[in-house]
């Protein structure tokens, strides 16, 4: 296929899962000799998190709401304007990676200022406002083609739409990711205030999909036999809000006699450059990562490619690309169990077996093959450029 100019927009610029996912893709599929151009509202100014291979533009954004609504709003009428004019959508494939941009690029199709678009469906929300749930909808709905990173939401695309979604997976950059320590092991470990540890990471912040409550019960019962342990909880930055199931996190960790604060039992870092992360997964002991829900769960490679052994839940998607072998399978319901997993990951011999399937498991994900399985749904939308545009 001949090089495509492909404008992917997603929701941030902030490091989340999705976000990961859209420039990893972009820089492949430039690395394949296509033009791959990544758009995201950009209320702060600052840019994406961290440096890209490939083009990036940071939407201009006008101030929002309080609610999620208003916000929501805010950032789709932020890609209307950015792409209100035939000249701005010169681009031959239109992909949208989550509901605001599958909203906006839907508007201006019926607009007749683009032929069709791709959406891919990292996973389903479940919104109590009626607006929210109508929009995620839509922009599933007016998709030409659909990709799912998981053959959990491919399958539950299936079921609600009726419509059938790719699956492309994901990938890891094992240039990056590597076990092999640098000088930033050092210095994140200093300035966390980390010490002999153990040291458990969660990594999504403060969310309940993420089973953070979950990882606090079991992390307090392993400090009953490793009153050293220290929890590192990174991430966090959303667009939706949290602040209840953090407050109840919080309470949590008070119960627990848990202090919270760089060098304390918790350590809660917000969002951690990307330069870091491989660091802070190498002074890890264990990544802790029992989600009630995963469109794909991309720092489990990640940590995984890093060295570092990793506690996730028996559901899929994890069950979909790791063998029994490759992790601890926990049932997130049981925090006895999540607290039994951490410890087993300090076990020398198990440590090692862990260590030793990973590179099999990392080396079966490359951003290449990811960015390869993207193709069938790009020619079909680029082929529709020729085609009349209807209403």
């Amino acid at each position: 296929m001949t090089g495509l100019r492909i404008a992917l927009l997603t929701h941030s610029t902030n490091p989340r899962g999705g976000v990961a996912h859209c420039l990893a893709l972009a820089e492949a599929l430039c690395a394949m000799g296509h033009e791959a151009v990544v758009h995201a509202p950009d209320p702060t100014g600052r840019g994406f998190f961290r440096d890209a291979a490939c083009p990036t533009v940071s939407v201009a954004s006008r101030p929002a709401g309080e609610t999620l609504v208003e916000r929501v709003r805010a950032r789709i009428n932020d890609y209307l304007r950015h792409f209100g004019t035939p000249a701005a959508c010169d681009f031959d494939v239109f992909h949208a990676h989550d509901g605001i941009g599958g909203n906006a690029l839907a508007t201006l199709r019926h607009r007749r200022l683009i032929p069709r678009f791709a959406r891919t469906v990292h996973h389903l929300d479940s919104f109590a406002e009626p607006l929210l749930a109508d929009w995620q909808e839509r922009s599933i709905r007016e998709a030409a083609r659909l990709l799912c990173v998981s053959r959990l939401w491919a399958d539950r695309i299936g079921d609600e739409f009726g419509t059938r979604a790719d699956l492309v997976g994901n990938g890891v950059d094992l240039a990056v990711y590597t076990p092999e320590p640098t000088e930033a092991d050092a210095a994140v470990r200093a300035r966390l205030g980390l010490g002999a540890g153990p040291v458990i990471l969660s990594v999504g912040g403060f969310e309940e999909r993420k089973n953070t409550a979950g990882i606090v019960a079991a992390f307090a019962r392993l400090r009953q036999s490793h009153p050293q342990a220290q929890l590192v909880v990174a991430g966090g930055a959303s667009l939706l809000d949290h602040a209840a199931y953090r407050a109840r996190c919080h309470a949590l960790l008070t119960a627990h006699g848990l202090d919270i604060g760089a060098g304390r039992a918790v350590i809660e870092t917000g969002p951690v450059p990307q330069a870091e992360m491989p660091a802070l997964y190498r002074i890890a002991d264990a990544l802790a990562f029992p989600s009630w829900k995963e469109g794909f769960g991309l720092c489990v490679l990640e940590a995984m490619a890093c060295g570092t052994p990793t506690i996730v839940s028996r559901l899929a998607p994890f069950t979909e690309y790791l063998a029994e072998t490759d992790a601890l399978f926990v049932d997130p319901a049981d925090p006895e169990a999540i607290a039994a997993a951490m410890a087993q990951a300090l076990v020398p011999d198990i440590r090692a077996r862990l260590r030793a399937a990973a590179p099999a498991r990392v080396a079966a994900h490359s951003w290449r093959a990811c960015a390869e399985r993207h193709l069938p749904a790009y020619a079909a939308c680029a082929r529709a450029r020729q085609e009349p545009i209807h209403a």
